[in-house]
């Protein structure tokens, strides 16, 4: 008997949340039974603000998120698209397929939206890397600023020292994203030198030998990145078949006089 009343209590709440009209709505919003959530997420008399008001929950269960994406106000409602592809737990299958026919800039608000799964956050990157390849020179500039290091790494593949200058300078790329960066084949020679006279980028060890190792960087500066190099680093550095043949006889050259330098730390 006791078990029951709840159940039937929330059975009732369910079939008034899925037929009442708007003006009844407020107090199901409120509602923590999932059955009775679900019920009103069918409700055919919820309009776009309702569908919104819902979503602002963040923790709807996945089958409310469902019956949300169904509903004919959310399939005609962009607004609602992105406010699901936001949402913490919509489910992979609705979010993903989602992010397709989202505005570039509505695609960055869901990757920097902090509770939003680390999946699809990737799947929303990509997206912005296809889309930006016939953006506007401005909204690229705007976007190597803004974006996501992810993001301000794929746009390094410009020739634009503007958006090159943006993408260094945004506050999420990592040193590790720029060493990736620079082990890229076909990497435009414009993109290494701006790196290597980047204040933040070029003082970093382990930059330095990306660098060095990297055809594309100057013979000028690679040997002014060498003296604060290991000897050891540098015979590993000179392995590599891309070195070109100039850097490497330096490079052996300086390692040679350095090992005959007493008491100096090589």
């Amino acid at each position: 008997m006791g078990t029951s009343e709840p159940n039937s209590r929330f059975a009732e709440l369910a079939a008034k949340a899925a037929e009442a009209p708007r003006h009844l709505l407020d107090p199901f919003f409120k509602e923590s039974a999932k059955e009775v959530l679900v019920a009103l997420a069918r409700n055919p008399h919820l309009l776009e603000h309702d569908l919104l008001r819902l979503l602002e929950r963040k923790d709807l269960p996945g089958e409310v998120l469902r019956e949300i994406s169904a509903h004919k106000e959310a399939t005609r409602n962009y607004s609602v698209k992105l406010a699901l592809a936001r949402h913490p737990r919509t489910p992979r299958l609705i979010s993903l397929p989602i992010l397709k026919f989202l505005y570039l800039f509505d695609l960055l608000r869901v990757v920097h939206t902090p509770a939003v799964p680390a999946d699809v956050k990737m799947a929303a990157e990509e997206n912005i890397l296809k889309k930006s390849e016939t953006a506007p020179r401005g909204e690229k500039i705007t976007l190597a600023r803004r974006a996501s290091g992810r993001v301000a790494a794929g746009l390094l593949s410009s020739e634009d020292r503007e958006i090159i200058q943006a993408s260094l300078d945004n506050p999420f790329l990592t040193e590790a994203l720029v060493i990736r960066v620079l082990a890229r084949e076909n990497l435009p020679r414009v993109v290494v030198g701006m790196i290597a006279l980047h204040p933040r980028w070029s003082s970093r060890y382990q930059v330095r030998l990306a660098l060095i190792r990297n055809p594309a960087t100057s013979f000028d500066q690679a040997a002014e990145f060498v003296a604060n190099i290991t000897i050891k680093d540098l015979q590993d550095i000179c392995l590599d078949r891309r070195m070109p043949e100039p850097v490497r006889k330096f490079i052996e050259a300086h390692c040679a006089e350095r090992r005959r330098v007493p008491g100096r730390i090589i």
